[in-house]
């Protein structure tokens, strides 16, 4: 995954840069000292790493204009970054660049429960907003693994999904409105509290765009009423396909769990040492949630688990208390964590079609030994959205490489059975080079046609999404 060069005439300015920033900034919030600015060398994707010119950490969306025109004058590339927690390297600096960190813009501006939203900076992090709302019987509905750390502004960034967003969507269905800087540090408002702006859908171009348009300072988020009640069933299955079959089987069936949860043998193996959540001793399991009130969860586990028995699971158990269901999630949101205690890993982020998943969990088999690296399935099965977790040596030559390549060929099969490189995770640096697999010249193109119009210098979020090659020219041009 390469990186490019460092323009020397940016980093023969540095100092010039950095008084100015100075000049329109409180000292708090400018560090250059490179052993402090160390901490921000990279994000979740720690195998690349590069220490920054310097990092700016504004506390409101006037000193984020006051960076982006410094940085807009002066030619200089600036990262926006959320809370550090991308998997694909969405945030990784370059030598040249300035880190505009969002961190401490975490205000609640406004809760309107009448009207089901709330106003937030986009510093606060996922699960902050539900924390803010809960006692009022609400709560805000995308909840990655990384909810307690990751901040708002990443997961509009990446559109960002999780457990439950088989069906309650990803950040794209629950974002209504945003307050956002252009590179030139114009102020832009888009959206508002209400589901449908008039115009062109500028929101659903900046949700998902990985900091190629704009640092977004402010969110308008939906939060829906919590539902009367929720039950997770366990289901242990003795091969990962079987698994695959009975979640293929239950979404055929038109039922529509709050959450259908993959984990294979070494990923519980972890998570049960971890949490003590009383995982079976299976092959691969099954979390499926459904919510609502008593008797409309009885009706539907009672579906699922006729399904479920037709695939001959080897436990079907269902959460007996809250405190059990609270176990069972805490197992499955630490299941990054704890695979980390245990093995370096790579973790991807395809999404494919459900009916492919026996067909894409048995290849993915095949190509583990291919490659001689082992790998562990967590995902959101009920939407496809796959995370096989390659596991590799960092201290070992070759098998960093090997691991990319092994990656590279998984995502490559997503795409070939109907599905796409990235579901939650963005492109980032990581898939970059894999958009010519989805995407075609033309395709492309239009991609940064959009990004000339926001970011005409090509400054935001350098050498990330696009291939090389092209961002390279656009630069040029």
């Amino acid at each position: 995954m390469e990186m490019p060069e460092p323009n020397r005439a940016i980093l023969a300015k540095r100092d010039h840069v950095l008084a100015r920033l100075q000049a329109v900034l409180p000292s708090e919030a400018l560090i250059t000292d490179e052993t402090e600015c160390r901490a921000y060398e990279c994000d979740a994707l720690t195998a690349y790493r590069c220490i920054p010119m310097a990092v700016t950490l504004p506390s409101t969306t006037e000193e984020v204009a006051a960076i982006l025109r410094v940085c807009h004058d002066e030619g200089v590339p600036v990262v926006p970054r959320g809370s550090g927690t991308s998997l694909a390297g969405g945030a990784l600096p370059s030598a040249d660049s300035i880190i505009l960190g969002v961190a401490r813009l975490r205000d609640v501006l406004e809760v309107n429960t009448p009207d089901r939203f709330i106003r937030v900076q986009t510093g606060i992090t996922n699960l902050a907003v539900t924390k803010e709302v809960e006692g009022n019987g609400f709560f805000y509905a995308p909840d990655p693994s990384s909810q307690l750390a990751c901040a708002i502004a990443g997961n509009i960034a990446m559109n960002s999904g999780g457990a439950h967003c088989l069906k309650y969507g990803v950040t794209t269905n629950n974002l209504l409105g945003v307050t956002m800087v252009l590179m030139d540090g114009t102020v832009v408002e888009i959206g508002g509290p209400y589901m449908d702006a008039g115009g062109l859908d500028l929101l659903g171009v900046i949700c998902g765009s990985e900091g190629q348009l704009g640092v977004v300072t402010e969110a308008t988020l939906r939060i829906l009423r919590q539902p009367e009640g929720a039950r997770p069933v366990l289901m242990g299955f003795d091969s990962n396909e079987v698994a695959g079959e009975c979640v293929s089987d239950i979404i055929k069936a038109g039922i529509l769990p709050v959450a259908i949860e993959f984990m294979d043998r070494p990923c519980i193996r972890a998570c049960e040492d971890f949490a003590k959540a009383g995982y079976p001793d299976c092959e691969a399991l099954l979390i499926v949630e459904v919510e609502g009130a008593e008797a409309e969860i009885d009706e539907q586990l009672a579906l699922i688990k006729q399904i479920a028995l037709r695939h001959n699971p080897v436990e079907l158990r269902e959460s007996a208390s809250p405190e059990e269901s609270a176990r069972i999630w805490l197992g499955r949101k630490s299941a990054f964590g704890a695979m980390g205690q245990i093995n370096d890993y790579m973790c991807l982020d395809g999404t494919i079609p459900v009916s492919s998943l026996p067909f894409v969990l048995r290849r993915i088999g095949e190509m583990s030994r291919e490659y001689g690296l082992d790998v562990a399935n967590v995902f959101h099965a009920g939407d496809g959205n796959m995370h096989p977790l390659i596991l590799f040596d960092a201290n070992k030559p070759g098998d960093l490489e090997r691991c990319e390549a092994f990656g590279a060929d998984i995502l490559k099969l997503c795409v070939e059975v109907g599905g796409c490189l990235t579901g939650e995770h963005g492109v980032g640096i990581e898939k970059r080079d894999l958009m010519s697999v989805q995407y075609t010249t033309a395709d492309m193109e239009a991609q940064m046609r959009i990004k000339d119009v926001f970011d005409p210098k090509w400054l935001l979020n350098p050498a990330k999404v696009f291939p090389l090659k092209a961002s390279a020219a656009r630069r040029a041009a």
